[in-house]
């Protein structure tokens, strides 16, 4: 492997910690209902298990509420029930044949526990962006020691890793800054 693979597949495995962080963070409900948190949901489809997505249609109905469109009008009280035992705290109703979802809003207590999580999250992907950073530090050294390298490519190339490192930990910030205060807004 060389220097630049090693600083080329760091990058991309940052990347996917970034990306990685973004669904879990769109995961976090916020006052607003949105469909991505019945992402993963499962509900049984004939005996599996399978996504919400994959047996219904998932709209915004108003700021606060979601609409389940079952494809088949058998799955409504199955979709029902698999919404109600998720841990989301969604008491859904059906009208229909459509399943609406309100999403109450959250308490202050509430929104300083998904702040806490969101943190939590974050804290999760700087780890495993530090550790991205370790794991090319330590192929560099083992360069170095093979001599496939010199001591300045090892060293600018540690410099190269640390700048990337620095940029994902600062792109880590700036998303849970926008997700807290998404959180926080009433």
């Amino acid at each position: 492997m060389t220097v630049a693979e090693i600083k080329k597949n760091s990058d991309q495995r940052m990347q996917k910690s970034i990306e990685t962080l973004r669904a879990d963070l769109a995961k976090v409900r916020t006052g607003r209902a949105h469909t991505g948190i019945l992402d993963h949901v499962m509900v049984d489809y004939y005996g599996s298990p399978t996504n919400l997505s994959q047996v219904a249609n998932l709209t915004l109905i108003d700021a606060r509420t979601i609409g389940v469109q079952p494809w088949e009008k058998k799955m409504l009280s199955v979709i029902e029930k698999a919404i109600r035992d998720s841990d989301l705290g969604l008491n859904p109703s059906s009208q229909g044949d459509m399943i609406r979802v309100p999403t109450p809003p959250l308490t202050e207590e509430r929104r300083k526990e998904m702040v806490k999580l969101v943190k939590t999250e974050g804290e999760g992907a700087k780890i495993a962006i530090r550790n991205i950073r370790r794991d090319a530090n330590e192929s560099l050294k083992k360069m170095l020691k093979d001599k496939e390298c010199s001591e300045d490519d090892e060293r600018r190339a540690q410099d190269d890793i640390q700048k990337l490192t620095d940029k994902f930990v600062a792109e880590v910030d700036k998303l849970l800054a926008e997700k807290e205060k998404e959180v926080l807004t009433v």
